[in-house]
C-alpha cells in the first residue's frame, strides 16, 4: 500500500480519542461541563471528518459560490476499460472532465436565446473513486449552473445571465459528443489503438458511456441545493449501514439492489480494509474543481459570485422580531469560508445546537483547549475517564506451524527403485 493508506488509518486510530486532547465546554448558567475530543482530519476513511468535510464543503458553496440561479447536475460515467486509466493517471482524468465540459458549455451555449458565442458556464466538479457498493467507480459529478454567462453591455450590469432551456434529445447529444472526443484523445496519446476505439464505438448501449443530466434544482431552492452538494462530496462509505455480526463477519448495507438481486455485502474485517484502502484518495489533490465563471481566475467570478452573497434575498424580518437576530443571521451567512465553526455545521445538518446544555438549555461556551499530556491526564483520571489511549496492536506475523516440517529427502539417482512386489527367488535342489 502507498504510504498515505497507511498514515489515514494510523490518524484515524487517534480520531474521537480524549487521551489525545480534547476542548472543554462549559454553562454558565448551570456549570456544566463537556469534553469534545480532537478529530483526525482525514479524508479517506475516518467518517466523521468526511461529513464534517462534506457539510462544510457545501455550505461554502451555498453561502459564497452558487447564484440564486438554477443548477443542474451533470454525471458522467466511463467504460470499465477506460476506467484503469483515469485511476493510475491524474492527467487523464484532468483532460476528460475537460472534454466533458466543453461539450456540456457548447450544448448550453446553443440552447440559451441570445448567448454570444464567448459565453461561458459555470460549475463545480467533484470526483468520485467510488461506487455505491464500495467498489473502486471513478466517475464525475458536476453540478453546472443551468445556463451560460457574458459581461454586461450596460454601465450598470457587470454580467448577464442567459439560461437554457434543455431536453431529453440535448442529454444524448451531450453523451454522444463525449464519447467520440473520449475516445479519440485516448487514441491521440496512445492508450488505445485505433481499431480499438472504433470498436468501441460500436459498441451498443452507447458503449458504457453514461451521462445523466435529471436532477436540476430551482433558483430559489436554496435547501435543494445544499443537499445536492452534500450528496456529490459525500464519503466513499456511510458508517450507519455498516453493522458487526461477529469477529469475523461484517454487513455493508447497499443503497439500492446490485444486479443480481442482493442488497447487502458479507465481507470479513481484512475484506472491509482492502476495500476502503483503494478508496483513500491521493494526497495533494482537489476533491471538487471550479470551471468557467466560477474558475479562480475567471473575469467575471467576483461579479458572479456576489449573486451567492447577497443575504438580503433570502431574510425577512418577522413582526416583533429584533434587528439584532437579523444582523446575527446575516453576519453567520456572509462568514468567511475559513471560519466555518463545528457547532455550525451541525446545527446546519441536524437543525439543532451542538452546544446547548442537556441540564439547563443554555448555550455553552468554549473555555480551553487541552493538549497537555499532564493535564490531559489529570483531568480524565479525576472524572474517571481513560487517560491512555486504546493500545494499538503490532503488525502480526505469518502464521506459526504447530509441528516442525519434516527435512525434504530427494531421491538417490545411484540407488535401484525398490520392486512392486517381493518373491522368494530361493531353489530347492
Amino acid at each position: 500500500m502507498p504510504f498515505y493508506v497507511e498514515w489515514e488509518f494510523c490518524r484515524y486510530l487517534e480520531c474521537v480519542i480524549l487521551a489525545h486532547g480534547f476542548v472543554t465546554a462549559r454553562c454558565p448558567e448551570c456549570g456544566h461541563d463537556l469534553l469534545i475530543a480532537y478529530y483526525c482530519k482525514g479524508r479517506g476513511v475516518c467518517p466523521s471528518c468526511n461529513t464534517r468535510r462534506m457539510a462544510e464543503t457545501a455550505a461554502h458553496l451555498v453561502d459564497h459560490v452558487f447564484p440564486r440561479l438554477p443548477v443542474r447536475q451533470w454525471v458522467l460515467s466511463l467504460p470499465k476499460r477506460l476506467r484503469y486509466f483515469l485511476r493510475h493517471d491524474a492527467r487523464t482524468v484532468t483532460a476528460v472532465l475537460k472534454i466533458f465540459l466543453r461539450v456540456v458549455e457548447q450544448v448550453l451555449r446553443e440552447r440559451a436565446p441570445g448567448a454570444a458565442p464567448k459565453a461561458r458556464l459555470g460549475a463545480v466538479s467533484f470526483v468520485h473513486r467510488f461506487g455505491a457498493a464500495l467498489n473502486q467507480h471513478l466517475h464525475f459529478h458536476c453540478c453546472v449552473i443551468d445556463g451560460v454567462f457574458e459581461p454586461g453591455r450596460g454601465d450598470d450590469e457587470t454580467v448577464r445571465f442567459r439560461e437554457a432551456a434543455l431536453s431529453d434529445a440535448d442529454t444524448q447529444r451531450v453523451q454522444a459528443l463525449v464519447r467520440q472526443r473520449v475516445l479519440r484523445w485516448f487514441v491521440r496519446h496512445g492508450y488505445l489503438e485505433k481499431d480499438d476505439a472504433k470498436e468501441m464505438g460500436q459498441w451498443d448501449n452507447s458503449g458504457g458511456f453514461s451521462v445523466d443530466a435529471s436532477v436540476r434544482i430551482e433558483a430559489n431552492d436554496r435547501a435543494g441545493l445544499e443537499r445536492l452538494l452534500r450528496y456529490c462530496a459525500r464519503p466513499p462509505f456511510a458508517l450507519e449501514r455498516l453493522e458487526a455480526i461477529d469477529a469475523h463477519r461484517l454487513i455493508y448495507r447497499l443503497p439500492k439492489p446490485r444486479p443480481d438481486g442482493s442488497t447487502e455485502l458479507l465481507l470479513s474485517p481484512l475484506e472491509l480494509i482492502q476495500r476502503l484502502a483503494a478508496l483513500i484518495p491521493p494526497p495533494r489533490g482537489h476533491r471538487h474543481r471550479y470551471h468557467g465563471v466560477l474558475a479562480p481566475n475567471a473575469t467575471l467570478r467576483a461579479a458572479v459570485t456576489a449573486l451567492a452573497r447577497d443575504a438580503s434575498n433570502g431574510i425577512q424580518e418577522q413582526p416583533g422580531q429584533e434587528k439584532e437576530a437579523t444582523e446575527d443571521v446575516v453576519e453567520s451567512l456572509l462568514r468567511s469560508p475559513a471560519r466555518y465553526l463545528w457547532a455550525m455545521l451541525l446545527a446546519r445538518i441536524y437543525e439543532s445546537a451542538p452546544l446547548a446544555c442537556p441540564h439547563c438549555g443554555a448555550d455553552m461556551r468554549i473555555i480551553a483547549f487541552v493538549t497537555d499530556g499532564v493535564s490531559v491526564r489529570r483531568i480524565l483520571n479525576h472524572i474517571g475517564e481513560p487517560a491512555q489511549p486504546p493500545r494499538i496492536a503490532p503488525a502480526r506475523g505469518p502464521p506459526a506451524w504447530e509441528a516442525e516440517a519434516e527435512p525434504l529427502r530427494l531421491p538417490d539417482p545411484i540407488a535401484q527403485p525398490e520392486p512392486d512386489f517381493q518373491f522368494d527367488q530361493t531353489v530347492s535342489w
